[in-house]
C-alpha cells in the first residue's frame, strides 16, 4: 500500500539513524507534493528523549489513598508525574477502555502558561507554535490508543492554538470523526483591557474515537413546561389523528360534531370527524386539521409511546400537549454561561472548599459534568491527563451524586509548586470527606468515591535479568489498575506469601495472583486444585519470554487465565515508547533464555510457608 506525504514524514521524522540535516532534506522534498496538512519543525522534549533509556511504571502512595465503606464505591485514581510518562503506563493499564477524555492543556499565549524543556515559551520565540504541536501530538497520539470504541475527547483551548489543534486533531483522530467546536462563554465580565474587544469565551474541541459508534450522544435533559400548543401559524395545514382513548380533555361527556372551531383567533382548528367524550377522555378517534409542527401521525404515536399526553381544554379544540418524561436536547454550539457557569464561579467553588484561593481559574465542575454527560454511559471511565486543580475529578464524583452512575476518574498532573500534593489531591480528599466551607458552611461529603494515589517511577529500558525482575515486581500496582482489585490478601490457600516471591490481590469480583518466582509454580497449582472457588483467577507469572506456563498448568486450565510478564507490558509499552538510538552491534544483553526456568532464586521452600501448620494463619480465617 502506498504511503501518502504525511505518513512519510512522520516516519522520517522519528527515523533514529537520520541525521536532523538529513531529514530536512527529505521532508522538504515531500513538501512539494503535499497538498493539504499541518507541518510544523518537530522539537524534541526531554521526558520522550529519557524514554528511550527508561520506562514508567506507577507506584503506589499508600497512606494516602482514601477507601470508602461502600462496597461499589468506584476507585479514583491520581497520577502524580509527567503526564507522557503516565500515559505510556496507561496503555497497559486502560488501552481502548477509556470512554471520555476532557484535558485543558496549556493554550500556549506566550504568557509563562506554558513550559517546554524547563523553559516558558513567550511570544518572541519563533519556535513557539513548533514546541506546542509536537508537545501536543505525541500525548494525543497514545491518547487516541486509550479511547474506547465509543469513547470522545473534549480539549479546551483558547485562540493561539485554537487552528493548529484543529488541523492536529484532524490527523490523529480523523477529519470525519470531528464532532463540534463548541464556544464556552466563559465569563460574564470580560476583560476591557483591549482597545479592539472584550474576549468572553473559549473552545472546547470535541472529536470521536469512531464517530459511526456513538449511537446516542446526549445533552441537556427536561420537562416540557405548562402545556404548550401544537399550533404553530409557519407551518402548512396538516391533518393529524389521534387514536381513540388518548386525548384527555376538561369538556364535559357527550358527542361533539365536526366542522371548524372558533377559537377568537386567525388560526384555526377543524375537527373532521365527531368525536364523543366520555369521563375526561376522547373515546373515539380525534381528527384534526391545522397549522401544526407535528407533521405526521407517524410523530402522533411516537410522543404518545414516549409518554407525551395530548389535551383539548375547550370547544376550540386546540390540541396541547405535555410531556412527562424528560426530553433529550442536543447541546448547541454555544455553551453560555447560564449552563455550565464560568470562571467567577469556578473561583469561588475552589476557594469554597480550601477557604482561601489556592488556585487562578479553574474551570467549573458544570462544564466538566455538562460534557462528560454527553454520552449515554453512567459507568464510564474519565480520563484528564492535565488535571490542575482536579476539577475533573470533583465533577464526576458530583455527577454520581446526582444521578446514581458508578463513573471512573483519572487524573494526571505533575507536582510543579506542589500543586498534586497540595491542591489536587487535598481538594478531592476534602470533596469526598466533607468540609466547612469559606462561609462557615458544612458541605457533607461524597463518602461513595475511593481514591488511590499513585507516583510515576521508573526502571532501566534494557532487556537485562535484573531490569525484568524489576518490571515484573512493579507491576503490582500496574495490575490492581488494570484489573481493579486492590485489596491484597497475606495468604494463597494454605500457603502464607512472601512478597518478593506472590502477591494475592481481590476485589471487583476478581482474583488476581502475581507469581514473581517462577520455581514457586507447582505449588500454587496444588492450591488451585484444592480450592473450591469457582471464580476463575487471572494469574500473571514472571517468564523470561511471553510463555505463561501453560503446559504446567495444564490440569487447571479451566480455572485460571494465564499471562506473562513482564512482556505483556512491554508489548503494550514498545507501541508508543520512542525508538531507541543504539551504537551499531549493540545488543541488549539477556540472561534468560525464551522459555523455562532460570532457577536464580533459590529453591521453593524459601518462598512459601504453610499456613496449616500456623492455625490463626489459615486461609478460611481471612476475609474476602
Amino acid at each position: 500500500m502506498k504511503a501518502n506525504p504525511q505518513e512519510l514524514i512522520a516516519r522520517i521524522r522519528k527515523d533514529p539513524y537520520l541525521s536532523r540535516e538529513e531529514k530536512s532534506q527529505l521532508i522538504e522534498s515531500l513538501r512539494k507534493t503535499k497538498r493539504y496538512g499541518l507541518v510544523w519543525e518537530e522539537k524534541r522534549e526531554e521526558v520522550e528523549e529519557r524514554q528511550r533509556d527508561r520506562i514508567p511504571v506507577l507506584t503506589e502512595v499508600k497512606e494516602r489513598a482514601i477507601v470508602s465503606d461502600a462496597a461499589d464505591a468506584p476507585n479514583h485514581i491520581l497520577i502524580e508525574g509527567d503526564n507522557l510518562d503516565a500515559l505510556v503506563a496507561l496503555t497497559y493499564t486502560h488501552e481502548g477502555n477509556i470512554d471520555v477524555i476532557y484535558i485543558d492543556p496549556p493554550y500556549n499565549t506566550g504568557k509563562k502558561d506554558f513550559r517546554y524543556n524547563d523553559s516558558y515559551v513567550d511570544t518572541e520565540d519563533s519556535f513557539r507554535h513548533s514546541k506546542w504541536l509536537s508537545f501536543m501530538e505525541r500525548r494525543l497520539l497514545i491518547a487516541k490508543k486509550l479511547l474506547s470504541s465509543q469513547g470522545a475527547v473534549f480539549i479546551s483551548i483558547g485562540d493561539d492554538e485554537l487552528c493548529n489543534l484543529k488541523l492536529l486533531c484532524d490527523e490523529i483522530l480523523g477529519e470525519n470523526n470531528f464532532i463540534e467546536n463548541y464556544v464556552w462563554e466563559s465569563t460574564f465580565r470580560p476583560d476591557n483591557s483591549s482597545p479592539i474587544l472584550r474576549r468572553n469565551a473559549e473552545f472546547v474541541l470535541c472529536y470521536a474515537k469512531n464517530k459511526a459508534n456513538i449511537s446516542y450522544f446526549r445533552g441537556v435533559s427536561s420537562k416540557t413546561e405548562g402545556m404548550p400548543s401544537l399550533t404553530k401559524g409557519k407551518e402548512k395545514l396538516k391533518q393529524i389523528t389521534f387514536p381513540a382513548n388518548c386525548v384527555k380533555t376538561t369538556l364535559p361527556d357527550g358527542l361533539y360534531k365536526k366542522g371548524l372551531k372558533d377559537n377568537g383567533k386567525q388560526l384555526k382548528w377543524e375537527l373532521v370527524n365527531d368525536a364523543r367524550v366520555k369521563n375526561g377522555i376522547f373515546i373515539t378517534e380525534v381528527v384534526l386539521k391545522g397549522h401544526s409542527y407535528w407533521a405526521t401521525d407517524k410523530k402522533v404515536v411516537e410522543e404518545l409511546a414516549s409518554g407525551t399526553e395530548i389535551w383539548i381544554k375547550s370547544e376550540s379544540f386546540v390540541p396541547y400537549y405535555k410531556k412527562n418524561k424528560e426530553s433529550i436536547s442536543r447541546p448547541t454550539k454555544i455553551l453560555d454561561a447560564d449552563i455550565v457557569n464560568d470562571y467567577l464561579f469556578a473561583n469561588a467553588q475552589i476557594n469554597g472548599v480550601f477557604g482561601t484561593p489556592v488556585f487562578n481559574n479553574p474551570k467549573p465542575t458544570s462544564l466538566i459534568s455538562f460534557l462528560c454527560n454527553f454520552t449515554d454511559n453512567p459507568n464510564a471511565t474519565i480520563l484528564d491527563f492535565f488535571a490542575g486543580s482536579g476539577t475533573t475529578l470533583h465533577a464526576t464524583m458530583a455527577l454520581n451524586a446526582e444521578d446514581g452512575g458508578h463513573r471512573q476518574c483519572i487524573l494526571v498532573t505533575n507536582n510543579e509548586n506542589r500543586i498534586c500534593e497540595e491542591v489536587t489531591y487535598v481538594r478531592n480528599k476534602k470533596v469526598i470527606e466533607g468540609y466547612v466551607n469559606a462561609r462557615g458552611e458544612t458541605v457533607k461529603g461524597l463518602t461513595a468515591n475511593s481514591l488511590r494515589y499513585y507516583r510515576t517511577d521508573f526502571i532501566g529500558r534494557d532487556k537485562t535479568a535484573q531490569n525484568r525482575r524489576a518490571l515484573a515486581a512493579a507491576s503490582a500496582d500496574l495490575l490492581c489498575i488494570r484489573e481493579g482489585a486492590y485489596k491484597e490478601l497475606g495468604i494463597f490457600g494454605s500457603l502464607k506469601l512472601k512478597p518478593s516471591v506472590a502477591r494475592y490481590f481481590t476485589g471487583n469480583d476478581k482474583h488476581i495472583l502475581l507469581i514473581l518466582n517462577e520455581n514457586a509454580i507447582e505449588y500454587f497449582i496444588r492450591e488451585i486444585e484444592g480450592m473450591d472457588n469457582p471464580a476463575k483467577l487471572k494469574v500473571y507469572v514472571f517468564s523470561p519470554g511471553d510463555y505463561a506456563y501453560d503446559d504446567e498448568f495444564m490440569d487447571v486450565a479451566d480455572r485460571v487465565e494465564l499471562c506473562a510478564v513482564p512482556s505483556s507490558i512491554y508489548n503494550a509499552y514498545e507501541k508508543v515508547l520512542p525508538k531507541r538510538v543504539r551504537d551499531a552491534g549493540e545488543e541488549e544483553s539477556d540472561d534468560f533464555a525464551e522459555g523455562g526456568r532460570s532457577g536464580l532464586l533459590g529453591d521453593a521452600g524459601d518462598f512459601c510457608d504453610r499456613g496449616a501448620e500456623d492455625p490463626e494463619r489459615n486461609v478460611n480465617d481471612v476475609e474476602e
